[in-house]
């Protein structure tokens, strides 16, 4: 039997507490993976838990049924599992009201984007789901294709505005440097070229906030699943697990409605770009030097590799001596004490991360998370000995027998071949753009 809003709840779950059925959707969400689903939907969720109301999620997969095949049976409804040594809680998040597979029913997507009850257009696609050519521009006929997103939201776009709608809040909670300015370019390059007649609409009507997201959600397991049944007596095939931590800092930009997501834990401020640069720099570029040398020193999952002697003062370093004095702090941001959480968070017994998934898609999420910072000190005449240790790490994970799922992999594993990888892989004209150059 699986879950569904027909299921009795023990009283330890909590469970929401507002009708679902009396909720319009306010919210499209594009891309509704795990992250989604133990982030935003829940802070959704937490606040129409508050009194909010009308803002239900719309979820789309662009390409797989998978996840609609989870939620859709369950009426949108799933667990969340906060793990930590000291224990777990379970809740039941009720804010997504249905999934929606956009390869099978484009028009219900655009329909979605275009509903009168909907404000706000959030994405969770991943580094490569904007579709970006190395030198970071618009790949336009990628864009152009029938799996993207630009497309549905042009086309949501534009029927908004022949029906006399008011704009939207497109809200890109990806690892993005910028991902809020990275999302306003990038759909003005695709409306120019397929929807000139929407730009200056799009320009007047539309606001894309920064954010910066921060929760580490691990893969969830079948094992994961059979325990979430254990405490439920019913199979909760969409079931996700985290850590108790989360942090969501949002710019207060929206073209309309929003949820008030700052009374349940969300910070509402002018200027993002401190705490998202800390995050990429500190907390993903660690994460990714502990994928490829946690890896290659033979360990599965993030606990295990930072409690390695010969890994863990890598990462410190990596943090604190390279990252940090990088980073422009906003008033009151301790960047020592984010280090210190984040080496708790990353030993966490509870919460097994593979370091397989961190590794996925390198050469989208290593200039943001590595090289910026090997740039900054380089401008200096310094060196960075940790993240260069990293990228060496990259590269003997790029010539091992561990599977490469990059949209780049034949390119990669080519130049990993070459005896001049360094300039294959980080030289001008080289696979990865950024300002930084090797050391000769």
């Amino acid at each position: 039997m699986r879950l569904s809003a027909q299921t009795p709840l023990p009283a330890s779950v909590q469970a929401p507490g507002y009708d679902r059925e009396r909720q319009a959707a306010g919210i499209v969400h594009i891309g509704i993976g795990a992250f989604h689903r133990a982030h935003q939907a829940a802070y959704t969720d937490d606040a129409m838990n508050a009194g909010d109301r009308d803002w239900g999620i719309i979820g789309v997969s662009l390409r797989s049924g998978d996840v609609a095949a989870q939620l859709n049976p369950q009426d949108g409804l799933y667990t969340v599992s906060m793990r930590s040594a000291a224990g777990s809680e379970l809740r039941v998040v009720g804010a997504v009201q249905h999934v929606l597979v956009a390869s099978k029913t484009p028009q219900a997507v655009v329909d979605a984007i275009a509903a009168p009850t909907t404000h706000i257009v959030s994405f969770t696609v991943t580094e490569k789901g904007y579709l970006r050519r190395p030198d970071g521009s618009l790949d336009l006929p990628e864009a152009a294709g029938s799996s993207s997103l630009y497309r549905f939201v042009a086309a949501g776009l534009a029927a908004r505005k022949a029906a006399g709608f008011p704009g939207l809040t497109l809200l890109s909670c990806d690892n993005l440097a910028g991902n809020g300015a990275v999302l306003r370019r990038l759909m003005r390059d695709y409306l120019a070229a397929y929807h000139p007649g929407l730009s200056a609409w799009f320009d007047s009507e539309c606001r894309c906030p920064a954010t910066m997201i921060d929760r580490i959600v691990p893969a969830t397991t079948e094992a994961d699943r059979a325990d979430v049944e254990a405490q439920l007596g019913v199979r909760d095939a969409g079931a996700v697990v985290t850590e108790a931590f989360s942090q969501w800092v949002i710019e207060d930009d929206f073209a309309g409605l929003r949820p008030r997501w700052e009374k349940v834990g969300a910070e509402l401020v002018a200027d993002v770009a401190p705490y998202e640069t800390a995050k990429l720099r500190m907390l993903n570029g660690a994460h990714s030097a502990l994928a490829y040398i946690g890896l290659g020193a033979g360990h599965a999952f993030v606990h295990q590799a930072i409690a390695d002697p010969a890994i863990r003062p890598l990462i410190d370093r990596l943090m604190r001596e390279e990252a940090a004095p990088t980073i422009d702090a906003a008033p009151g941001q301790d960047l020592a004490a984010y280090a210190d959480a984040l080496l708790d968070r990353f030993a966490n017994p509870a919460l097994h991360h593979r370091l397989i998934q961190i590794a996925m898609d390198g050469s989208q999420k290593i200039p943001q998370r590595w090289l910026e910072t090997l740039a900054w000190h380089q401008h200096r005449g310094q060196r960075c000995r940790s993240l260069e240790a990293a990228i060496a790490a990259w590269i003997a994970f790029l010539r091992s027998d561990h599977p490469i799922d990059d949209p780049l992999a034949d390119k990669l594993l080519e130049a990993a071949a070459s005896p001049d990888v360094m300039e294959r892989l980080f030289g001008d004209g080289g696979l990865i753009t950024s300002e930084w150059r090797p050391e000769t």
